[in-house]
This record gives structure tokens, C-alpha cells and sequence, in this order.
């Protein structure tokens, strides 16, 4: 039997409806920019495998780190212990965030990184003496699939049938450089009539929401406004974290910095799981205590895993080389001559462009998940790049690494698709 055979047996994954999509494509290897199946056909990953293979599949480097720190150490509990690669990880880590970022929670994905950093916001009021159970989003965000961050995604896809059972959540919508004063009144109108705790957004790109981007100064306003009325702002930078907006983290196009951020994708260049939310130190300072009761109890077993801990540094350290800075604004500059060429096209609505992140809407309707995204997934695969369209929204986020052969690969099949239509 094949792998594909073999899986269906016991295997259910994720965003999927098995009775509509029985098959799955058996991966056998990965390297570089390019994902190899059972059959031996090749897919360039254009978007770096759900934006965690940033400086490619199975890289040397970040490999051979970790093939030497397996046989130092491999797990021990983070409650009461601590080690080198998470010491090092908090060291070089610290130097590439914004400098109001100053303590690291260790969890294991990005969703609960979001989770942590909700729990910080609101206990940092109830450890003030003071109940705010109220927190403010942007619409279409979404956060990830545990139930603090499904609370705040406002993706309605995924959160349905459990949308009863959510923390007390007020929308703003994002600004698109002319509606600041109104999200402001809005802002001002639910912190009267509110006890709001925290404002959890993904800086300047909602990713699930089709490559959604939104305006910096205006959410400069926003992040200011939350700071003179102490409601905790929390940057959900899992996706856009780690050079993908052509800065080292979105909340550097803001002059005003989040009190907390999460971190998870990119952060181990994909090869293990793991999450970090950051805080400031004015944050960490009300859970510092001589009550017990005050301290952030929340943990998770493969906290601060020294495997993941080095494929962190080490990704770290490739993402501020020379090499990988200049690659970056290679893909940059070459999306942007992509972008030119595409944007009159007929079948072409619009385009944004973020950094390395190019997103293209098409002029069709199209269901997030319906059978015509299914008719392009399947041309994409079958023309040997890796492509997953959020409805009728085609983006690209590959890896640092891509050659410019197998850049203008992917655009030369998405141009292609565009005569399917």
C-alpha cells in the first residue's frame, strides 16, 4: 500500500472535511525550497509550509546545531530548572526585539502563545486588585484554535460551534488610513462602557484573512490610545514575526510597541515546535510577588526544549547574516516587479505586498474552501508549486532561500492559472 492508502486509515487532519477530500499527498522529503512525494514528483513550497520553513526545508545549518546539541541534552523540565540554549535563545532574542521587550514565556505554539499572552492581560488587572474581563480585536483576526485565541479570532469558519462558550470580545475594525478618528470614538465608547484588559491584533497583516493589511500610523493611534487608558496591547506576530514584513517584526513600522508579543512559525526556522510570548518589564513586574497566587501559572511539558531552543538561536543568527537580509530584499524588489506586471490583468482585483508576503485577489467569487479554490490548489500541485489560495485570494510567503528560477516559476504558474478562471 502507499503512504496515501495507509493514511486514511487512522489519520484525520486538520481544516478538513474527509467525506470531500479523502486524498492527501505523501510527503517523503523536504530540502531547500522544494517538497518531494512518494511518487517522486516535486513542489516548490511557496509558502514555506504554512511560514515556518523561512530559511529552508531541513537547512544545514540550523540541522547540524541541533544534531549536536541531541547529544548534550535533549529534554528537561523548565519548572525549577533552566539550561544554555534557553539562556542563549533569551539573550539573542532580546537583541531583535523592540526594547520595551525584556521577559520570555516559553510554550509550544503559536496559539497558545496567544493564549499566555491573554492570560497575562487579564491577570495583570486582577493582579492589580481589579476585574477586566473585556478584550478588544481587530474583525477577520485570527489568533489560532485554543479556546483564548478562537475567542478573539473573528474568522467565524472556524469558531461556530463553540462561539457560545468565548471570552467577552468587542471588534474594531482595521484602519485603512481614513477611518482613525472612527475607530478611535469606537475604542472610546467601549472602554467607557467596558472593563477592558488587553487589545490582541496581528500587526499591520491578518494573515488567515486572506493576507488582510492594514494601516501603520493608524494602528500607531490605536496601540497609543490603549497605553493612556492601561489597556495591555498584544501583538500577535506568529505569522509576521521574524523578517517577513521586511523588518525583523511588524511592530517596528509603529512607534508605539505592545506590551506583550507572541512568537511562534519562523521562530524555529520549522523544524520544531515552539512558542514564546514576550513581555515588558512593567508587565512581569505585577506577577513578581511574595503571594504565590500572583505568579503566571501556566505551563506546558516541552517548555523551553533545548532542541528547539538551539534551532531558534541558529535561526536567529541566519536571519540577521548578510545573506538572508539581502535575500529578503531580493524577493521584495522581485514581488514588487511581479506585482506591476500582474495588477491590470482582468482576472486580477487587486494586489498588497508586505515585505516578502504578495498577496493577489482574484475577480471571481470564490468559497474559502469551495470546489474552484480546489480547482486551482490541484492546477497549482499539478504544475509543481506548492500554493494554498484562501478563497479567492492567491499569496506567496516562500523562503528566504528561493532561487529566482523558482521565483519566477511561481509567478509564471499563478499567471497561468489565471486562464483557467
Amino acid at each position: 500500500m502507499s503512504l496515501q492508502e495507509r493514511d486514511k486509515k487512522h489519520l484525520w487532519h486538520p481544516l478538513t472535511q474527509h467525506k470531500l477530500h479523502p486524498e492527501t499527498i505523501a510527503i517523503t522529503k523536504a530540502k531547500g525550497c522544494v517538497l518531494t512525494d512518494e511518487n517522486g514528483n516535486n513542489y516548490i513550497d511557496a509558502i514555506a509550509s504554512w511560514y515556518t520553513c523561512m530559511y529552508g526545508h531541513c537547512n544545514d545549518y540550523i540541522t547540524s546545531r541541533v544534531s549536536t546539541q541531541m547529544q548534550q541534552l535533549d529534554q528537561v523540565v523548565f519548572s525549577g530548572f533552566t539550561h544554555e540554549p534557553a539562556i542563549k535563545l533569551s539573550e539573542a532574542l532580546i537583541k531583535i526585539l523592540p526594547n520595551n521587550q525584556n521577559k520570555i514565556f516559553f510554550s509550544d505554539n503559536g496559539s497558545t502563545s496567544v493564549d499566555v499572552g491573554i492570560k497575562m492581560a487579564l491577570q495583570y488587572h486582577f493582579n492589580n486588585g481589579e476585574k477586566h474581563n473585556t478584550l478588544i480585536a481587530f474583525e477577520d483576526g485570527f489568533h489560532g484554535d485554543t479556546f483564548g485565541a478562537m475567542s478573539v479570532s473573528g474568522l467565524s469558519v472556524y469558531n461556530g460551534p463553540f462561539e457560545d462558550y468565548f471570552l467577552d470580545v468587542k471588534r474594531i475594525p482595521t484602519p485603512n488610513g481614513e477611518n482613525h478618528e472612527a475607530i478611535l470614538k469606537a475604542l472610546q465608547d467601549i472602554i467607557a462602557n467596558n472593563k477592558v484588559a488587553g487589545f490582541v491584533y496581528e500587526p499591520l497583516v491578518q494573515g488567515a484573512s486572506a493576507m488582510k493589511m492594514h494601516d501603520a500610523s493608524g494602528l500607531n493611534s490605536i496601540l497609543q490610545f490603549c497605553k493612556e487608558n492601561n489597556v495591555i496591547t498584544v501583538a500577535d506576530e506568529v505569522m509576521t514575526g521574524f523578517g517577513k514584513t521586511g523588518k525583523h517584526f511588524a511592530s517596528f513600522y509603529m512607534e508605539t510597541k505592545p506590551d506583550i508579543m507572541c512568537l511562534s512559525k519562523a521562530l524555529t526556522g520549522g523544524l520544531l515546535p515552539m512558542a514564546l510570548t514576550t513581555c515588558s518589564q512593567d508587565i512581569y513586574d505585577v506577577f513578581y510577588s511574595d503571594d504565590i497566587s500572583k505568579g503566571l501559572f501556566h505551563g506546558h511539558t516541552y517548555s523551553a526544549n533545548p532542541l528547539a531552543c538551539t534551532a531558534a538561536l541558529a535561526s536567529i543568527e541566519l536571519l540577521r547574516s548578510e545573506d538572508i537580509q539581502n535575500n529578503i530584499n531580493a524577493i521584495t524588489a522581485s514581488h514588487q516587479v511581479f506585482g506591476n506586471h500582474i495588477k491590470n490583468h482582468p482576472k486580477v482585483k487587486s494586489i498588497r505586498q508586505m515585505g516578502i508576503i504578495f498577496a493577489l485577489d482574484l475577480n471571481v467569487e470564490m468559497q474559502r474552501y469551495g470546489n474552484l479554490r480546489d480547482k486551482l490548489f490541484k492546477f497549482f500541485m499539478e504544475n509543481g508549486v506548492f500554493l494554498r489560495p484562501l478563497g479567492n485570494t492567491i499569496y506567496i510567503q516562500a523562503p528566504y532561500v528561493i532561487t529566482k528560477e523558482q521565483l519566477q516559476k511561481v509567478y509564471q504558474v499563478i499567471e497561468d492559472a489565471l486562464e483557467i478562471l
